[in-house]
């Protein structure tokens, strides 16, 4: 089955290119009624990505659906975390699912050494995985067809935004590096030479064209077609040294996740390579919270050291392989250099389907450079940084969600998970107040689970951040 879901990514999603579609108009007759007033939970770090999810659910749409439009607006919103140029992992769980749910694996990937021919390549770029990991988590789980979750982030990126505080705060943090770059500093400066601030208005035709691109194409597109191309040779001009091989050959995977119990509640953790979900499944199972922080790290480390920043493994053999570290108690092995920022975002429909990522660009804007006049930023490749910690957990109760719980936030990430999620099963409230210096959670639980009664259902995002969280109605 795997594949054939590889020869699946490899081609193009059939679209009607060359038409001009209007967003309002196509996005209106997409998805069939709405199932009623309780129509599910979202969680995010960007509050204009969480308003797209919630209107996906709306409009009839399942939480893959939602999840997955809520990535490509953040490509759009909060581009120093999550562009198309970036990676990440999703936990993905259906009512029923055995094992958990599913885990996604589209982690930012290195692409080949610089040819002898491309002698600027002075910032090597990550291989754009977000367009194709979402894809591979909304063909096993979706229910609209994935053009019809493109528009919503075409109109952001044409009709423009207003700069939200999580992404003027990373614009502050790295402005003058930055605006360095034309390309950038064409995109995010204001008239005075300044990054846009809180409020301004940010507008990305290019990246529109390039997300039109995707929905009339295909992925496929970004990685065999013409939109590839113009990716490729954005990237070499850049300096980021990607090729077309680089492209064709990097492709996300579907595992099974770690997994633990609490009772008659099984937790299900994203498992290597992001193994922020391993130090998460460590956390959850320590006795404090300060233990949890120092564990979680240690034990991160330790797997790091046992089997290299970037373990690699063939599918569900490294799954096996960390469920087994973790159930031995994990591992000692010092601390974790500074790791890069990342994102997350969690989902819940009225069915208790649950998404719960995290995403990264392997450093605040990647490279900090921008693929041509594609408009996308590129991810900074892994083989000049260490991963960051790409941490998510979903709980459930024989055919019934509990609870999901994403994590973001340097090197605390893991451990601000663990710590959620087992004060979730305590039967606390996921009102998601700093558990960690830097971790930081978005969380949905739902003590009767789901499906049953959503109207206890509670969402919250991290109080230290501009996220925005929205429960049933």
């Amino acid at each position: 089955m795997r594949t054939a879901l590889s020869a699946v990514l490899a081609i193009s999603v059939a679209g009607c290119a060359g038409h001009r579609y209007s967003p309002m108009r196509l996005v209106s007759h997409m998805f069939g009624p709405s199932p009623g007033p309780l129509i599910g939970t979202v969680s995010s770090d960007e509050p204009q990505a969480t308003l797209v999810g919630r209107d996906i659910l709306q409009r009839g749409g399942n939480a893959a659906d939602a999840a997955t439009a809520m990535g490509l607006a953040l490509s759009v919103t909060l581009p120093s975390r999550a562009s198309l140029g970036a990676g990440g992992a999703c936990l993905a769980y259906r009512p029923g699912d055995q094992n958990g749910g599913r885990a996604f694996m589209f982690l930012p990937t290195a692409g080949t050494v610089a040819a002898p021919d491309m002698p600027h390549a002075d910032r090597p770029a990550a291989v754009p995985m977000l367009a194709r990991g979402l894809y591979l988590m909304h063909l096993q789980y979706g229910s609209a067809a994935f053009s019809e979750l493109v528009p919503d982030a075409i109109a952001l990126a044409a009709n423009g935004i207003n700069v939200s505080r999580q992404l003027a705060s990373d614009l502050a943090a790295v402005q003058v590096p930055l605006l360095a770059d034309a390309g950038i500093r064409a995109v995010f400066s204001r008239s005075d030479g300044k990054a846009l601030a809180e409020g301004d208005a940010l507008v990305q035709t290019h990246l529109s064209g390039a997300l039109d691109q995707i929905r009339s194409m295909g992925v496929g597109d970004l990685y065999n077609g013409a939109l590839g191309q113009s990716f490729v040779a954005g990237s070499q001009a850049a300096g980021g040294g990607l090729q077309m091989t680089d492209l064709r050959h990097a492709i996300p995977s579907e595992r099974l996740p770690i997994s633990l119990t609490s009772g008659e509640t099984q937790i299900a953790f994203l498992p290597p390579p992001a193994d922020g979900g391993l130090g998460s499944a460590v956390a959850f199972r320590a006795g404090s919270s300060s233990d949890a922080a120092t564990r979680a790290q240690s034990s991160i480390a330790a797997w790091r050291a046992q089997n290299g920043n970037h373990a690699s493994g063939t599918g569900d053999d490294l799954t096996a392989r960390a469920q087994a570290f973790v159930n031995s108690g994990g591992g000692s092995g010092g601390g974790l250099p500074s790791l890069p920022a990342s994102t997350s975002f969690t989902v819940v429909d009225h069915s208790g389907m649950a998404v719960a990522c995290s995403l990264s660009m392997d450093n605040l804007f990647g490279t900090g450079r921008m693929a041509g006049n594609t408009g996308i930023v590129l991810g900074a490749s892994p083989a000049r940084l260490p991963l960051p910690l790409f941490t998510a957990a979903i709980a459930s109760q024989g055919r019934a969600f509990r609870a999901a719980v994403a994590g973001s936030g340097q090197n605390d990430a893991a451990a601000a998970v663990g710590i959620a999620m087992r004060q979730i099963m305590a039967g606390q409230t996921p009102d998601a107040h700093p558990v960690t210096a830097q971790g930081r959670v978005n969380a949905v639980s739902c003590p009767h689970g789901l499906p049953g009664d959503a109207s206890t259902c509670t969402a919250a995002t991290d109080p230290r951040g501009a996220g925005l969280a929205m429960g049933p109605r």
